[in-house]
């Protein structure tokens, strides 16, 4: 007996439920009971309302050895939605599903839905809470992963890929985030791991929890593979969705730029006693950056990794810019090994979606010692200098204090071909700071002195006065100005309008030879 069109009716609206239901009621319920999310829930809190548009939604696993257990939809949802707007394309690991482990048919859903990001130009956005490979499947869930790897490489650069890890995530699970551009993190229910804490200590012999070895603060503090951490599943959506609006929709367009009622030509009186008069004192450089933004915002990337150096997203009368900047408050502002790994990345995400790159730059140069040497920071170190030379968007720079050595040509000097590099009156440019100067140039005659002390100081005294100022390099044009730091905000925004233009070719090439 032929179906009639009432069961037909009935049995699409039994399929649709199963898929919804993804494992069922009962794992929902667990899922619930540990403040997570069902993956269908973090889609639509995502997506702007009413507005997720889903594929493959009856898609199943083709599996054999579990032929029994075929739930609708295979513990991948899949679609495309909005953000503000903007259109995007969602995948969400449901983890009531085979513990959201990658199967061969969820990844051919997830290779569909990136091929087309990537032909509309659109950001990809991944919501992640995986167990990894599926066993069962062997070989095939490999194939799978690879073939996401893949396209997460040919999407880098072209259009945003951002990763929210909202579960525990393992051995493939966590390399394709790696792969894109912001990878985000919730506290204490997320975790990233390539093997598992059973693992190592079969393994290495070692004891280690599973927040110790991935959880959100390991990997936002420790080994800065998180750019950023959330306390719960909705703060880490609501989180992305700010992210994404600093960001274009692909590297052939420009970032949205938002309606500010913050003044382009307001002046900060309170900058110009920011900079401490003792050179040697610390300040919160935290202070400059929101000082000069639209209305105080910054949206700080990895702010608990490499606290020596600050990097994030902010506006300048409505104009999305990167933020890179020392700060003086840790550690100096000095460069070392990590502070350059995330400024480097981050410098080349700005550069590869047109975002314009503002640095503010208190730096004493390098940090010395065997542990930055025997760990490779010739190498690390070159590739900051490597991204800011390679970066053609424009790029503009001021100096509030120290400049010092080879940190000065790395932190987006003229040298390098920055476009606009300003200095405020308490800037001092020079290869090294006057005491070790002094200690260096005259090591003879302080040695046989009567008094080395005060003969010291007048030495210092005078390198200061020669050397430990900005007007030496203004003077040959290695800075554009020098500038009352009250004005920062609107000669940026100036400068920042009139290289809204700018284009500047490389060598044709097939890539750069990072130094990785």
């Amino acid at each position: 007996m032929s179906e009639s069109r009432q069961d037909k009716l009935d049995r699409l609206h039994d399929l649709r439920e199963k898929a919804h239901l993804g494992g069922g009621q009962a794992k929902i319920d667990k899922i619930h009971a540990k403040g997570r999310l069902t993956a269908r829930e973090r889609v639509h809190l995502l997506l702007d309302e009413g507005t997720f548009l889903e594929t493959g939604a009856f898609v199943t696993h083709r599996e054999k050895s579990i032929e029994g257990d075929k739930p609708v939809g295979d513990g991948m949802i899949t679609g495309t939605g909005r953000i503000d707007g903007r259109q995007v394309y969602v995948f969400a690991q449901d983890f009531t599903v085979f513990g959201g482990s990658m199967s061969e048919s969820n990844a051919l859903k997830v290779c569909r839905l990136m091929d087309q990001a990537l032909e509309n130009g659109c950001p990809v956005i991944g919501l992640n809470d995986s167990g990894g490979a599926r066993i069962q499947e062997g070989v095939k869930s490999l194939a799978g992963y690879a073939e996401i790897f893949w396209r997460n490489t040919m999407a880098s650069g072209v259009i945003p890929q951002i990763s929210a890890i909202l579960g525990p995530c393992a051995g493939g699970a966590v390399y394709s985030p790696a792969i894109t551009d912001f990878t985000l993190m919730v506290d204490k229910t997320s975790y990233m791991f390539v093997t598992g804490p059973n693992v190592i200590k079969m393994v290495t012999g070692e004891d280690v929890t599973f927040e110790e070895l991935g959880g959100a603060d390991t990997h936002a503090s420790r080994s800065g593979v998180a750019h950023l951490k959330a306390a719960s599943d909705q703060d880490c959506l609501l989180m992305t969705r700010r992210l994404l609006s600093y960001l274009p929709q692909n590297n052939l367009e420009e970032a949205p730029r938002r309606v500010t009622s913050d003044p382009a030509d307001r002046r900060d009186v309170q900058l110009d006693t920011v900079v401490p008069d003792d050179p040697r004192k610390p300040y919160d450089m935290h202070d400059v950056i929101t000082r000069v933004v639209d209305e105080g915002e910054f949206m700080e990337i990895q702010p608990r990794y490499a606290q020596n150096i600050i990097c994030g997203f902010a506006r300048l009368d409505g104009m999305s810019v990167g933020i890179v900047a020392n700060q003086p408050k840790v550690q100096a502002g000095v460069l070392d090994i990590d502070a350059s790994l995330k400024a480097a990345r981050f410098i080349r995400t700005c550069d590869c979606y047109n975002v314009p790159l503002v640095t503010f730059e208190d730096v004493p140069g390098f940090l010395p010692g065997t542990g930055q040497e025997f760990g490779g920071i010739i190498k690390h170190g070159a590739k900051l200098l490597f991204a800011y030379c390679e970066a053609t968007v424009p790029k503009l720079t001021v100096i509030t204090r120290k400049a010092y050595g080879g940190a000065y040509d790395v932190m987006s000097s003229k040298h390098i071909r920055a476009d606009y590099n300003v200095a405020w009156p308490t800037a001092e440019l020079a290869v090294m700071g006057p005491e070790g100067a002094v200690n260096i140039l005259h090591r003879e005659t302080l040695a046989n002195a009567d008094d080395p002390d005060a003969l010291r100081k007048e030495l210092v005294d005078e390198y200061n006065s020669n050397f430990a100022n900005p007007y030496i390099a203004a003077g040959l044009g290695y800075i554009d100005d020098v500038i009352d730091p009250r004005d920062t905000r609107p000669l940026l925004i100036a400068a920042l309008q009139n290289l809204q233009n700018k284009k500047q070719v490389l060598p044709p090439k097939k890539h750069g030879n990072i130094p990785l």
